[in-house]
């Protein structure tokens, strides 16, 4: 028993190797903590109970019941509201085997410049009552540990060495120095007495006889020393304290009693609290207003919110009017800002929000029109990134034919290698949609949430006709490369701008195989100049993709998919079965008997989509006090922008049909 006594005595009173008197550190600030919202009163009235509250190196793993004492690495003493820093300000004296290597985190992260600093500081592990996502009560404190990433605020201020500190700066008024000198007193007031126990210790173990002759009285003075030191860091209700203390008042006990009393009243305190109390809640990551504020507004427009706002629980916008009201103050609705009637003071603006919510619905409504077979593009054209609006040159290079053979002694003939370039020109498309302050004030968010959608829509469809288009154009012939000769003619490849890649026979298992055998002997180009048009060796590609119109689908099926019967039970099986995307069905193609075949491009690239800001149009919002559209006509626009640059870079992987 005594034994326990002296341990619990060392823990709480020793100080640092240096002579010094630990850290003054900033265990928790007043705003959002993983999702939980502590205010400056609740955090004000918790203030004793950081008292005596132990710290320990790193937080306990996940499901770990109680802390070991190898963690041990201080305790809290002198608690205190701080308005300056609006946070809970207190001392921490380093105690237990992690006394070393507090004092040396400390230490370094205290000498360096704050820019230098890492990312680590004070976590507190806490139990507290809530109403909906706002504390309402602490109810304890279980420990203030040293952590990486700290969630709300905690940090080192600065170091105790005598009158000497080091680090961040605070003023301290007499009082308070007072304070410290008079804890500095009780402090060494109590070694005292745990060096006195430790004598006595010693002096029992070395011969048992002793132990006979300690007076009654000094055992049950330092049951009673136990007994109030574990109940003032046991934080329980002031009922259930008493209540222990009644039980184990002016008797001696052994340490194991009490703990096992103190455990039952935390079990008896969590049950009759119920689930309003959340055990363990733990500050990792906070949250600022912004971060609520766009949460609702990706909820109220539809839009999925970011990695790791999932958890957030902002309160429910009515619609799109309360959020303009609420971020601009424009209560009558004539277009400007008015913060000094601002609902809300913010870093976020209302446009700004909303441009980010939008963008998230465009690429989600992407996605899904992606699914639904508007994305079949993708599957035969390379996607490049452009970091300017030059004209873009493609630039396709020939191959060696063969190698000739050198005779000993001679030189080496130069090997006929040449290029043939394809320009394209960027292309701006988009619009814009009014959002009138008259749909604000009707609160029709709906008409809101489906504009992006829209926007989205119109984006994909572009890119899906100008690809389309490649292949229809010029009466189904196709632009016009640089060689001279459209993309798609029958014309032999020895000679310029051939490129035999144009037949007129219908879509069966034959011609399919006809198309194929064309393109897998397709020469690969190694210049073009005379004589050597046509000279290169086989691309020796089978294509990969049969393009077809709706009319043509199930004709497609069947012979790039020889399991796939013409029975509707069958067929409905296959389908659902999910079959190889061999066959692409081009929305935008309304000859129901042309169709064309088309290389993998990631073996044989042949057609080149270029984008300079993204793949996805751009969505912006003019709609501050300083638009014109808001002076001149009561609204803000959602603006969207799309730069694209499409060509045909090598017409050996694509071959077309032209079916009379």
């Amino acid at each position: 028993m005594q034994g326990e006594i002296r341990t619990r005595l060392a823990v709480g009173l020793a100080e640092d190797d240096s002579g010094g008197t630990g850290f003054e550190v900033i265990a928790i600030t007043a705003g959002i903590g993983n999702g939980w919202h502590f205010s400056r009163e609740v955090l004000q009235a918790s203030a004793a109970l950081w008292e005596g509250v132990e710290s320990y190196i790193d937080h306990a793993p996940a499901g770990q019941a109680g802390r070991s004492v190898r963690d041990l690495a201080g305790v809290c003493r002198s608690p205190r509201w701080d308005d300056q820093l609006q946070g809970i300000c207190l001392h921490l004296y380093p105690a237990g085997p992690g006394t070393s290597l507090l004092l040396q985190v400390g230490r370094e992260w205290l000498e360096r410049a704050p820019q230098e600093r890492g990312d680590l500081g004070f976590s507190a592990d806490i139990q507290f009552t809530a109403s909906g996502s706002q504390v309402t009560r602490i109810l304890q404190v279980h420990s203030l540990d040293l952590v990486m990433k700290p969630a709300r605020g905690g940090r080192f201020l600065h170091r105790h060495a005598g009158t000497e500190m080091k680090g961040e700066t605070v003023e301290q008024d007499v009082e308070e120095q007072a304070a410290q000198a008079q804890l500095l007193q009780k402090q060494q007031a109590a070694e005292r007495s745990s060096q006195r126990i430790r004598e006595m210790r010693a002096t029992m173990a070395g011969d048992q006889k002793v132990l006979n002759v300690v007076p009654e009285s000094f055992q049950t003075q330092m049951c009673a020393m136990l007994l109030e030191n574990t109940l003032s860091t046991a934080h329980l209700p002031e009922a259930v304290s008493a209540r222990i203390r009644r039980s184990f008042a002016g008797r001696i006990f052994e340490p194991a009693e009490l703990s096992l009393a103190v455990e039952d009243g935390r079990e008896l305190t969590a049950q009759l609290a119920g689930g309003s109390v959340v055990q363990g809640g733990r500050v990792e990551r906070v949250f600022d207003t912004r971060d609520q504020l766009q949460a609702a507004c990706d909820d109220l427009l539809g839009a999925p919110r970011d990695e790791g706002m999932h958890n957030l629980r902002p309160a429910r916008l009515s619609g799109i009017r309360e959020l303009y009201l609420m971020l601009t103050g424009d209560d009558d609705m004539h277009g400007g800002y008015h913060p000094e009637r601002a609902r809300l003071s913010t870093t976020g603006d209302f446009t700004g929000l909303v441009k980010n919510s939008l963008n998230k619905v465009v690429a989600s409504r992407w996605q899904e029109l992606g699914r639904a077979g508007y994305d079949w593009w993708q599957r035969v054209v390379t996607v490049e990134h452009f970091n300017t609006l030059q004209q873009v040159t493609g630039t396709l290079v020939g191959t060696v034919g063969s190698l000739p053979e050198v005779a000993e002694g001679a030189a080496y003939p130069e090997l006929e290698v040449g290029d043939s370039p394809e320009t394209a020109d960027w292309k701006k498309y988009g619009g814009y949609i009014p959002l009138t302050l008259e749909l604000i004030d009707r609160d029709e968010t709906r008409k809101l949430r489906a504009y992006p959608r829209e926007l989205a829509a119109a984006g994909l469809r572009k890119i899906s006709s100008l690809v389309a288009g490649l292949f229809s154009e010029n009466s189904g012939t196709g632009p016009q490369l640089a060689d001279g000769g459209y993309l798609f003619n029958n014309t032999a490849v020895i000679s310029a701008g051939g490129h035999r890649n144009l037949l007129t026979g219908g879509l069966t298992a034959a011609e399919w195989d006809v198309v194929s055998t064309a393109v897998y002997n397709q020469p690969m180009l190694v210049k073009n100049a005379a004589g050597i048009y046509g000279t290169g060796p086989r691309q020796a590609v089978n294509p990969r993709y049969c393009l077809v119109p709706r009319a043509l689908q199930l004709t497609a099926m069947k012979i790039l998919y020889p399991s796939l019967e013409n029975a509707a039970s069958i067929y409905s099986e296959n389908m659902q079965r999910g079959q190889p995307g061999d066959v692409v069905t081009v929305p935008e193609w309304t000859d129901g008997n042309d169709w064309a075949a088309v290389c993998d491009p990631r073996i044989a690239p042949a057609i080149f989509i270029g984008e300079r800001f993204g793949l996805m149009p751009e969505v912006f919002i003019a709609g501050d006090e300083l638009s014109p559209a808001v002076f001149t006509n009561d609204e803000h626009r959602l603006k969207v922008r799309h730069f694209l640059a499409v060509w045909v870079n090598d017409y050996r992987p694509l071959h077309k049909s032209n079916v009379a």
